[in-house]
C-alpha cells in the first residue's frame, strides 16, 4: 500500500490546483501564499519524483543494466522538459531559462554529484574501479553536445544574442537527436557491456559482457510501467503550476534569472542524485557514473531539441550561449571529467577538484 501515498498525494494536490489553482494564483503578492504554494509543489514533486526513482529501480532489477538507469534518466529528463516548457509558456521572459539549466545541470552532476561521491566513496573504499568503457562512451556525447548546445552560439556570427537562426536550430536539433539515437541504440545493443559492473577489478573488461537479469514477470513488467507514469504525470501537471509561483517569486525578490534554471535542475536531479551516492557508497561506481553521467548525456540529448522546438513553435527567443565566465567554468568541467574518468581507478583527491569547481559555480550564479 505504501507505493500509492505518494501517487494518492500527488493526484490529490492535481485536483485541488485544478479547483483552486486559479484563486490561488491571483494572490501570489501575498509572500505567505507565494511561499506556500512554492513549499507545497517543491516537496510534492519532490517527493513524487523519488516515487519515479523506486519505479525505475525496480525495472533496473527486472531488465538488468543500462536498461535500468537509462529509464530512471530518461524519466527525469521528461520531468525537466516539462517543467522548463511550462516556465517558457507561461513566464514573460524566460529566453535563458533552458541554457541556465542545463548548465546547472551539468555543475550539479559533474561537479556536485560526482564530486561529493568520489570523496565519499574515496573516504570509504580508499580506490574505487568502473568500467572505464562506459564513462568514456558518455564524455565523447557530452563533451560535442554540450559545445554545440551551450558555447557554439556565443560565437556564431548569424545573430548578435548568443540566440541560433530557424536553419540553426533545425540542424543543430536533429544532429543532437541523431548523436543521442545513435548513443543510446549502441549503450542498449552492441556495447551493452560497457555500462556494467566490470567482473574483476583486476582484469580488464569485457566488451561483450552481458547484464544478468532474473526471468521476467510480464505482469510485474506491466505494473510498474504503469506505476512509473502514474509518477511522471501529476509532476508534468503541476509543473506549470510550479513555473508560475517560482518567476513570480525571483522576480519579487529581485534574484539572478539563473536562479530558476538552478531551482529546476535541483529539483529534478536529487532523486538521481542520491540514488548515485547510494551506488557509491555501495562501492558501485558504475551504477553511479551512468546515473551522472548518463542524467548530463540525455539532459543535452533531449532538453536542446525540445526547447528549440518550442521556441520555433511559439516564436519565443530561446538564448543558448553562455556568458564567458560560465564558459570557462564549463571548459574545465569537462576537461576535468576527462581527466577523472581516464584511468580505472578514482580516489578522493579527484573528488575534492570536482567540489571546487561546483563552489565556483554556486559563487557564479549569485555573482556572475
Amino acid at each position: 500500500m505504501k507505493v500509492f501515498i505518494r501517487p494518492t498525494i500527488a493526484w490529490l494536490s492535481v485536483v485541488l490546483f485544478l479547483v483552486f489553482g486559479a484563486s490561488w494564483m491571483s494572490a501570489l503578492a501575498s509572500p505567505a501564499v507565494s511561499i506556500g504554494l512554492f513549499a507545497w509543489l517543491f516537496l510534492v514533486i519532490i517527493w513524487v519524483a523519488f516515487g519515479v526513482v523506486h519505479e525505475a529501480e525496480e525495472l533496473a532489477e527486472m531488465l538488468g543494466e543500462p536498461f535500468g538507469t537509462l529509464i530512471l534518466t530518461l524519466s527525469i529528463v521528461l520531468i525537466e522538459v516539462a517543467l522548463i516548457s511550462a516556465v517558457m509558456i507561461s513566464a514573460q521572459d524566460a529566453s535563458t531559462l533552458a541554457r541556465d539549466t542545463m548548465f546547472a545541470v551539468l555543475m550539479i552532476v559533474l561537479n556536485g554529484v560526482v564530486g561529493l561521491g568520489l570523496l565519499i566513496g574515496g573516504a570509504r573504499h580508499h580506490e574505487q574501479s568502473y568500467n572505464l568503457q562506459g564513462a568514456s562512451a558518455y564524455l565523447a556525447v557530452v563533451i560535442p553536445l554540450s559545445t554545440i548546445a551551450l558555447v557554439l552560439p556565443k560565437f556564431t556570427a548569424s545573430t548578435s544574442d548568443s540566440t541560433l537562426t530557424s536553419l540553426q536550430a533545425t540542424a543543430f536539433s536533429v544532429l543532437t537527436i541523431g548523436l543521442y539515437g545513435i548513443f543510446l541504440w549502441l549503450q542498449t545493443g552492441r556495447h551493452k557491456g560497457f555500462f556494467v559492473e566490470p567482473a574483476n577489478s583486476d582484469e580488464p573488461v569485457v566488451i561483450e559482457a552481458q547484464a544478468v537479469s532474473p526471468p521476467l514477470s510480464r505482469r510485474k513488467l506491466i505494473g510498474h510501467v504503469v506505476m512509473l507514469l502514474v509518477n511522471i504525470l501529476p509532476i508534468v501537471i503541476l509543473s506549470k503550476s510550479l513555473a508560475k509561483v517560482l518567476d513570480h517569486g525571483i522576480a519579487a525578490m529581485g534574484a539572478p534569472p539563473a536562479l530558476g534554471g538552478v531551482v529546476i535542475a535541483m529539483l529534478v536531479f536529487t532523486p538521481e542524485g542520491i540514488s548515485a551516492l547510494i551506488a557509491i557508497r555501495r562501492n558501485q561506481l558504475t551504477r553511479a557514473i551512468n546515473l551522472c553521467l548518463g542524467g548530463a548525456t540525455s539532459t543535452v540529448g533531449l532538453t536542446v531539441p525540445a526547447v528549440l522546438i518550442i521556441g520555433l513553435i511559439t516564436g519565443q527567443k530561446v538564448v543558448l550561449g553562455l556568458p564567458p565566465a560560465s564558459i570557462v567554468l564549463l571548459a574545465a568541467t569537462l576537461i576535468l571529467s576527462g581527466l577523472t574518468f581516464s584511468g580505472s581507478r578514482t580516489t578522493m583527491l579527484e573528488g575534492a577538484v570536482h567540489l571546487s569547481l561546483f563552489a565556483v559555480f554556486l559563487v557564479l550564479v549569485f555573482s556572475p
